[in-house]
């Protein structure tokens, strides 16, 4: 039996799962990783780092971030208290949808994850108060490898559900696409 239930999406590459969870009179008992089950709906990579974030409130945006090859990750995004839109922006200079994005609510009530590839950014906008994050990473963060887009640039028109509030000082400052971007080549 699989913990995990793919649900398919427009952008390749992208997936979007369910973790299935069992209950009893108890409580309930849930995976958030494994390796051997994932590997079917993309994951080939190991985890070489895990970080977990919390989101004070409501309208917050973090992202969008990425990082350079080499050092391009693969993440595994777990919303495991409140409730977000996770936002995934195709960076891939070949891809048929570079530059387009999908976005999707992730909550600890519906229990979906995102599986996003090299070549992505990734950002989210926290939907309650208090939200916490898992990542699962592939490769560990390399400074000098660290980018990001802005989560206001109009050439994305990312569809944000609330107004866009608590940008970090990066995060606002993160520059606008140009049309001499060509995307990452992996």
């Amino acid at each position: 039996m699989s913990r995990f239930e793919k649900i398919d999406v427009v952008l390749s590459g992208i997936t979007l799962i369910e973790r299935q969870e069992t209950s009893d009179s108890r409580g309930s008992f849930g995976r958030l990783f494994c390796q051997d089950e994932l590997k079917s709906f993309g994951w080939e990579k190991q985890v070489a780092q895990v970080n977990v974030s919390r989101t004070t409130s409501l309208g917050s945006v973090r992202g969008l971030h990425y990082q350079m090859p080499p050092h391009a990750e693969m993440k595994l995004v777990l919303c495991l208290t409140g409730s977000i839109f996770d936002v995934a922006v195709d960076l891939r200079r070949c891809s048929p949808t570079f530059l387009q994005w999908c976005g999707f609510e992730l909550s600890e009530e519906n229990r979906r994850g995102l599986i996003i590839p090299e070549g992505f950014a990734h950002g989210f906008q926290a939907l309650t108060n208090d939200v916490e994050m898992l990542y699962f990473h592939s490769v560990p963060y390399a400074k000098e490898a660290d980018s990001g887009l802005n989560v206001l640039d109009p050439r994305l028109a990312i569809q944000w559900p609330l107004p866009v509030s608590g940008l970090s000082n990066k995060d606002a400052t993160s520059a606008w696409l140009t049309e001499a971007f060509e995307g990452v080549d992996l």
